[in-house]
């Protein structure tokens, strides 16, 4: 039997914050893909697979909103949460403007999470790993 699991990614500063969501999603049967900074992220999504990013905004060097500008030019259409200690409209509205629809303010609550990735994912199927070229 096949498993179709969604894969999600989760790109974070801090330590902290990445171990809780990975637990969390682990434990609810998602595979889950860690990255501590924007180079990072965009590597893991170059590779394909991801169905799902959880991003936060501010980040040391490439920051998250540009991190989010580089991963509409890989996958326009990938569902994207935004995570921010810093509820700078400006910044949330220019994440907006890259398709954003959903963030979340830290210290969030982990419940809010879980479900808007379970509704952001509903109607998707999960994406295929590349695993290489055979031949």
């Amino acid at each position: 039997m096949t498993s179709c699991r969604y894969h999600l990614l989760v790109v974070d500063d801090q330590a902290g914050v990445r171990r809780m969501l990975l637990e969390a999603f682990s434990d609810d049967g998602y595979e889950v893909e860690l990255a501590v900074s924007g180079p990072e992220a965009l590597k893991k999504l170059r590779n394909g697979g991801i169905d799902l990013v959880l991003l936060d905004m501010k980040m040391p060097g490439m920051s998250g909103l540009d991190t989010l500008r580089e991963t509409r030019k890989l996958n326009p259409d990938i569902p994207v949460i935004m995570m921010t200690a810093y509820g700078e409209l400006e910044l949330l509205g220019e994440a907006k403007k890259l398709g954003v629809r959903h963030y979340v303010s830290k210290p969030f609550d982990l419940q809010e999470v879980r479900y808007l990735v379970r509704a952001l994912l509903a109607d998707r199927r999960p994406a295929r790993r590349y695993l290489g070229v055979i031949g």
